[in-house]
């Protein structure tokens, strides 16, 4: 059966160069079917194999932060931003699994369904099936599966942060940490693992009162916090430009300028 097909039992060579190609063309039902396959089936790795992608100087995004901070909604913010700079966008939205049925919740793909008829969005949530790490097991397959297509930036949104959910460093060009204020002591419990994987931290819902002093005590151990406030999409552009900074900063070599916080 083609891995077109719904329930790929045998991949052919010919299928799986046939995949390739539509995904190189951009066709976003290959590119669902592929990456299906990268998580179930073995097949996808050959097909994978088989786009010989070479990069096409695709920014790679991560988001990371605990529930509540807000980071599907500055997710959801920057898709805007690069859309209006007519940029191709993908999202991978990690999920915690479902216990009945072991795929994903979809909660980010509710989140964003103001993309749904947007051509240039697209916007796949990616199930952990107890994968340690923050990510799904497929999840920087996945990513080059995108980069093939054509994708400009891809922006993956990861379950949380801590010092056992590194993962997107290991995928991602540039990785952002979502705060909130008003997080006390949680705070302090935080920062090992922000100080492990964030190039940028964001202190969303900064129009709170906490928000200036969680600045304040970031500030003390990372030089690149940003205030945003997602909702209205204020310091969205500002955080675009920031990691604009970084990238370009890290093509020229020079990484111990924009090191992790």
């Amino acid at each position: 059966m083609s891995p077109l097909g719904p329930h790929p039992s045998l991949c052919d060579i010919h299928d799986l160069m046939n995949l390739a190609e539509q995904v190189r063309a951009g066709n976003i039902r290959a590119v669902s079917r592929l990456i299906s396959l990268l998580e179930d089936h073995p097949g996808g790795r050959e097909a994978l194999r088989l786009l010989n992608s070479t990069s096409r100087g695709t920014r790679v995004i991560g988001v990371t932060g605990y529930p509540g901070a807000g980071k599907s909604t500055v997710v959801n913010c920057l898709v805007n931003f690069y859309r209006r700079q007519g940029l191709k966008v993908g999202v991978l939205a990690v999920d915690i699994s479902s216990s009945v049925t072991g795929g994903a919740l979809l909660g980010d793909r509710i989140r964003m369904q103001e993309h749904t008829l947007d051509h240039g969005v697209y916007i796949r949530s990616m199930a952990t099936r107890g994968h340690h790490g923050g990510l799904a097991q497929a999840t920087g397959d996945a990513a080059l599966v995108l980069e093939a297509a054509g994708y400009d930036v891809i922006l993956i949104e990861t379950i949380g942060v801590g010092q056992n959910e590194v993962d997107i460093v290991d995928v991602a060009h540039i990785v952002v940490a979502v705060v909130a204020p008003g997080l006390g002591d949680e705070i302090q419990a935080m920062k090992a693992g922000l100080l492990e994987v964030a190039h940028i931290i964001v202190v969303n819902k900064g129009d709170l009162p906490d928000a200036d002093n969680t600045l304040r005590d970031l500030r003390e151990w990372c030089p690149n916090v940003l205030r945003t406030v997602a909702t209205t999409g204020e310091g969205i552009s500002e955080l675009a430009a920031a990691m604009t900074v970084y990238q370009q900063s890290r093509d020229v070599g020079h990484i111990g300028e924009a090191r992790n916080c």
